[in-house]
């Protein structure tokens, strides 16, 4: 029986791949998303899935390439399912992949996405054992909008197949289909040369034809070109810690590659259902994504008031206190409404009191919390909800570098707490909000510049010792870029010319650079939502510590519209707390850390004299050579100082400048005379971020919603 859509002459040639491993199929795929976008529009094809092992790490990166690129994305998972219940976490019939079987899952709609993540959450949060896993039970449940294909060889149809257990066979694909439906259920076929496929597609086809369940044709792509084989073996041999000649259970041929339609058609001719199938799938996937949309967790007022007449009577009471009763002078009321008028237009009302209630608990329960840090210092709607100690008014800070109406984005406020205590505030969190509702957040280690080369280096032999020896030539620059450490270091580029197994290194080290390693814990990100969040994200888990993560990382999480909040473990304030408990028992004499003379001449000394060990932000060697130099007398010496050490300033000589007109040796010079308002506090020099805002502002009558676009595209080095 034939289940072809009917071939008109646009689509009859038209394939679509439907079972494929990003990088995010940690070291085992290796395509990066951009480039299958690229090669996937190079090929002349409409569509393409992702289907990565296990997880959905990859879901918002492909889908905004590809949607930009105007290539459907199709959003799916090679899942793992367990041969029994999810919840039995023993080895059992001797499979491999933490005792599971695959299958793939591609969401056609919003309500098959929503079942992908509730089905990705759940092989964490309970099936987890080696891998994450699903079983057929909770299967049952999740099959509204969602395509399944058999899989590889290691679908347990297709094993059932090839032990020629053809009754459990038919079995499961006869209960696979009753639960998808017509046209959600393919028999998955492939041929990358292995024997054990033909005995497959053999059993797959006899089921086709006597069930009428239709057949789909993929290649199981782990690498962009055929070329690109080599590199993934040894990324695999990297993930197994083996050599390149040691005997690899399994590995991939060069047959495993993003392939073209025609390549696609020829490898089973006489099926021509299985490869037009594909183009019929993922004309059936309508799946659109809305991004931009602020998913801001409950925040109750204690009357029932509204959020925006709570924070602004909030932040009346917290400025008074901030001025002792006293009368608030009018250009700090002034600011207060032009900032409560840009949250309130935003929709962030909420968001400002979730972080300060969350600070208050800190503080009422005598748990240290830092001043504040970053572009929320610049708000003076933070300074009088207590989120924030530093007066931005006082220090020209600047509200629009933090929240800027014309650029969308959330805000972020980066919060210290005592590291040992830390805990207690994200535990207050989740009893607040709810478990279901609170979770951490994903972060990828990935193979950098140093590490790539070592790993590769191992893999293909290379002596220990030597590779050792080499990489002390590479610099540990963070995000420095392979190409750009080896043109630092002559001995680097010497030693790759000295033959082929070198050039090799350095080609397939090329390849790997940057592709994610292993999946961790963020130190500090939280996220918190207004409904359980197995229904807006997939969740998983940190296998070091069980803690509950989300998928995706920082950028897609905002994106998919979850507000990040950092709760950062400061290791500072546990030793100031320290210091002061220790006074306290020592003299009897207690001390306000919050409110200690920023005039006295002692601790400027100090730091003149290099004395900085254990002081935050200013105990490494390189910014403790530049104090002696600078010679604060003055805490805005101090901030200017960290401010220019920097690798931009450093690099330029601008750290110099400023030492020399500073210290008196060289005249105070302005660009212009207008600007000497801006630049008097750093003699000239362009220091901050708040200053290039300044000065396009009174030079190029900027607004500052423009300053600030303007500050960030020289951040990024946008020309």
């Amino acid at each position: 029986m034939s289940h072809a859509p009917a071939a008109s002459p646009a689509n009859q040639d038209q394939f679509t791949h439907l079972h494929l491993h990003s990088v995010y199929s940690l070291l085992d795929g290796a395509i990066r998303v951009k480039d299958l976008v690229n090669r996937v529009k190079e090929l002349g094809m409409s569509s393409v899935a992702v289907t990565d092992h296990g997880n959905m790490f990859a879901t918002i990166d492909f889908y905004e390439q590809a949607t930009k690129a105007g290539i459907k994305p199709i959003i799916g998972s090679e899942f793992y399912v367990a041969p029994g219940s999810r919840f039995e976490k023993k080895q059992v019939d001797k499979l491999a992949d933490g005792n599971a079987y695959h299958l793939v899952l591609l969401a056609k709609n919003k309500i098959g996405y929503k079942n992908l993540i509730k089905l990705s959450s759940i092989a964490y949060t309970e099936g987890f054992y080696r891998k994450p896993r699903i079983d057929y039970e909770v299967l049952a449940k999740h099959t509204e909008g969602l395509v399944c294909l058999t899989a590889c060889l290691g679908g347990e149809v297709n094993q059932r197949l090839y032990k020629q257990q053809t009754e459990k066979a038919w079995a499961l694909a006869g209960h696979l289909s009753e639960i998808f439906g017509k046209d959600n259920f393919y028999l998955e076929i492939q041929d990358h040369g292995i024997a054990e496929q033909h005995m497959v597609t053999k059993g797959a086809l006899e089921i086709h034809k006597r069930t009428g369940i239709p057949l789909a044709l993929t290649n199981d792509a782990h690498f962009l070109t055929r070329e690109d084989q080599k590199a993934q073996d040894i990324m695999l041999r990297i993930q197994m810690n083996k050599r390149i000649d040691d005997p690899m259970e399994f590995g991939f041929n060069e047959e495993f590659y993003v392939k073209s339609a025609a390549e696609m058609k020829m490898i089973y001719p006489e099926l021509p259902d299985a490869f037009h199938n594909t183009y019929k799938i993922s004309q059936m996937v309508d799946l659109k994504m809305d991004f931009g949309h602020p998913l801001l967790p409950d925040f109750k007022t204690p009357n029932g008031e509204t959020l925006k007449d709570f924070l602004r009577k909030s932040t009346g009471d917290g400025l008074s206190k901030r001025f002792n009763g006293n009368a608030v002078p009018e250009k700090y009321l002034k600011r207060l409404d032009y900032e409560l008028d840009v949250i309130g237009t935003m929709g962030f009302d909420g968001y400002f009191l979730i972080v300060a209630d969350f600070i208050q608990y800190a503080k009422n329960s005598l748990i240290p919390v830092g001043p504040g840090r970053g572009s929320a210092a610049g708000s003076i709607v933070a300074y009088s909800l207590g989120i924030t100690d530093i007066d931005p008014l006082k220090y020209d800070l600047l509200f629009e570098r933090f929240l800027n109406p014309s650029r969308k984005e959330m805000p972020d406020i980066d919060i210290d707490f005592c590291r040992d205590r830390r805990e207690e505030v994200i535990n207050y969190v989740v009893e607040k909000y709810g478990a279901s509702h609170v979770s951490q957040i994903i972060t990828f280690n990935t193979l950098s510049a140093k590490a790539v080369i070592k790993d590769v280096a191992r893999v293909l032999g290379f002596d220990f010792a030597e590779m050792n020896s080499l990489s002390k030539h590479l610099p540990d620059t963070p995000g420095l870029k392979l190409d750009e450490a080896i043109a630092g270091s002559p001995e680097i580029q010497e030693f790759f010319k000295t033959g082929e197994k070198e050039k090799l290194l350095l080609k397939v080290a090329r390849t790997l650079e940057g592709m994610p390693r292993n999946a961790g814990k963020h130190a500090a990100g939280v996220v918190i939502a207004p409904s359980p969040l197995d229904e807006i994200i997939p969740l998983a888990k940190d296998t070091k510590t069980g803690a509950i993560i989300s998928q995706f990382e920082k950028g897609p999480l905002e994106k998919a519209g979850l507000v990040k909040m950092d709760f950062l473990g400061l290791k500072n304030l546990t030793i100031i707390q320290n210091a002061l408990n220790e006074i306290e028992r020592r003299h009897n004499k207690k001390i306000d850390i919050s409110n200690i003379p920023l005039d006295d001449p002692a601790p400027y000394e100090l730091l003149q004299k290099g004395k900085t060990k254990g002081i935050f932000q200013v105990e490494k060697s390189g910014i403790t050579k530049l104090l002696m130099k600078a010679k604060p007398q003055k805490f805005e010496d101090i901030v200017a100082c960290i401010a220019l050490y920097r690798p931009g300033p450093l690099q330029s000589g601008m750290t110099d400048e400023y030492i020399k007109r500073k210290n008196g040796e060289v005249r105070v010079e302005y660009p212009h005379s207008d600007l000497e308002q801006v630049l008097g506090d750093t003699f000239g020099t362009v220091v901050y971020q708040e200053q290039v805002m300044r000065i396009s502002q009174i030079i190029g009558g900027f607004t500052m919603a423009d300053a600030d676009s303007l500050r960030k595209a020289m951040g990024k080095k946008k020309l």
